[in-house]
């Protein structure tokens, strides 16, 4: 069993999100495998973002193939390190501009699920702005020597917090931004919860019209769907001026914009990604991040994709000597490539080492039964178009829990039926359809199906497949 000693509310995320074919939200470090060189270009950006730069990029890959673990794990190693982040699915709801407030919708995921070390899972916003008050209320009674009920606090510390907001009014809309921020200051100097709720609620996004906004904040304008990402650009740097290393967003699901029926609409969302794109490449962001996930298709579509929209095309596409089959991760568009056999199978012994730790029980499983499992997927008709490692987790965890609630099935038999179950792409098993979310008890295989249960693979060839790997 693993010598590491597992929290049980990460091994719980883990079994349970794995057995619905979903990217666990922590933890992720525990399973991780292979990505190197993708993770250490993401993590040069971080750098640059933390000395004041900006980044962007465009993670793409098949359906299962680990864009959304990439960028969760990202997600996670950048909090750690200090950074508050923010991510969002994009959906017909969510765009990053639509006639119906599908930009905005974007924005209140984003400050929704805004995060930071010490608030990992989303709501960050108050806990910011409060850490950020609290540690100014602090350095004034240090450096002057006075208590917390002295009055002359109050006047430093606005003091102080001018000083940050008014290098932010230079700004696109950095004027209003740092009045609503003095405003949530003087609702907590004053002790009136209804003008700090209201701060709150406009650096949400939740004002719906500008006079409402005036007549509760003395403001007049609001966060709206055509100027939200100017804000993440001033979140941003608000993050990097209060102590933080910066603001990553982490945008997935970015087929959604492909899928947009009306050319109008999806082109208005192309220019859009545009504009984000060069103000982090020109210089024009600071102390921002935004990674895209998204497939292929998405990308590379030449009538639908974000190579239809030509200003784009000219800046994502591979250069001649990127498309001859070498690798550049230092590009803006990290094309990942499907984790090899080797790679999945040393994820498949973490994984049941971490099953077992979670059941409490002592996992029998041996090496060479988790090689025939592995032969078992990867001999399977289709596996060589449709395998992927998200398809083969999904059944090895929903193997592990057969077993394990299961005491009278054995490996042997479960294997056997594995082999049997087809592969395709619109029913169960490998190369099920990736947009529906799979039930993780809708692959249990019944021992009553009539198929004759299939030996583990000899030991011959399980040598032969393990002296492949090197193994």
């Amino acid at each position: 069993m693993n010598e590491v000693k597992i929290p049980k509310r990460i091994t719980t995320a883990l079994v349970n999100s794995f057995a619905a074919g979903v990217v666990p939200r922590i933890g992720l470090e525990h399973v991780a495998v292979g990505r190197k060189y993708e993770v250490e270009s993401i993590l040069r950006e971080l750098d640059n973002v933390a000395d004041g730069g900006a980044a962007f990029k465009l993670i793409t890959g098949r359906y299962g193939s680990g864009k959304s673990f990439l960028l969760q794990m990202i997600r996670n190693y950048a909090m750690d390190r200090g950074f508050v982040v923010a991510d969002a699915d994009l959906s017909p709801e969510r765009r990053l501009t639509g006639s119906k407030g599908q930009g905005l919708g974007t924005y209140r995921e984003l400050m929704t699920n805004l995060s930071t070390r010490t608030r990992p899972d989303g709501g960050a916003l108050e806990s910011m702005l409060q850490k950020w008050i609290s540690t100014l209320q602090q350095q004034v009674m240090e450096e002057n020597n006075v208590s917390a009920d002295d009055p002359s606090i109050g006047i430093e510390v606005q003091r102080r917090i001018h000083s940050v907001t008014s290098e932010m009014e230079g700004w696109v809309h950095g004027f209003d931004f740092a009045k609503v921020l003095s405003a949530y200051w003087q609702g907590i100097r004053l002790g009136e919860d209804t003008l700090k709720q209201s701060a709150l609620r406009w650096l949400r996004g939740e004002y719906p019209t500008r006079t409402e906004a005036r007549r509760e904040l003395n403001v007049g304008v609001i966060i709206d769907d055509d100027g939200w990402y100017d804000y993440m650009k001033l979140w941003a740097e608000f993050a990097a001026r209060i102590g933080y290393q910066g603001l990553l967003l982490f945008v997935d699901e970015g087929v959604n914009l492909y899928k947009i029926s009306n050319s109008v609409s999806r082109q208005s969302n192309y220019e859009k990604l545009l504009t984000i794109f060069n103000d982090t490449m020109q210089g024009k962001a600071g102390h921002l991040g935004v990674f895209v996930g998204g497939t292929p298709q998405f990308v590379e579509d030449p009538r639908r994709g974000l190579y239809s929209y030509e200003a784009l095309r000219s800046r994502l596409s591979e250069s001649r000597f990127g498309s001859s089959g070498t690798k550049n991760f230092a590009g803006p568009v990290i094309r990942l490539e499907m984790l090899s056999h080797e790679e999945i199978l040393l994820m498949l012994q973490k994984l049941r080492d971490i099953h077992s730790q979670h059941h409490k029980y002592q996992s029998t499983l041996e090496q060479h039964q988790l090689v025939a499992f592995m032969q078992i997927a990867v001999s399977r008709m289709g596996a060589e178009e449709l395998l992927t490692p998200r398809e083969v987790v999904r059944d090895f965890v929903d193997l592990l829990n057969t077993l394990h609630f299961n005491e009278e099935l054995s490996f042997d038999e479960l294997l056997g039926q594995l082999a049997t179950a087809p592969t395709n792409s619109h029913g169960g098993g490998y190369g099920a359809d990736p947009d529906v979310v799979p039930n993780p008890s809708s692959n249990q295989r019944a021992t009553s199906s009539g198929t004759a249960p299939q030996p583990s693979a000899p030991k011959d060839e399980v040598d032969d497949f393990l002296a492949e790997f090197d193994l």
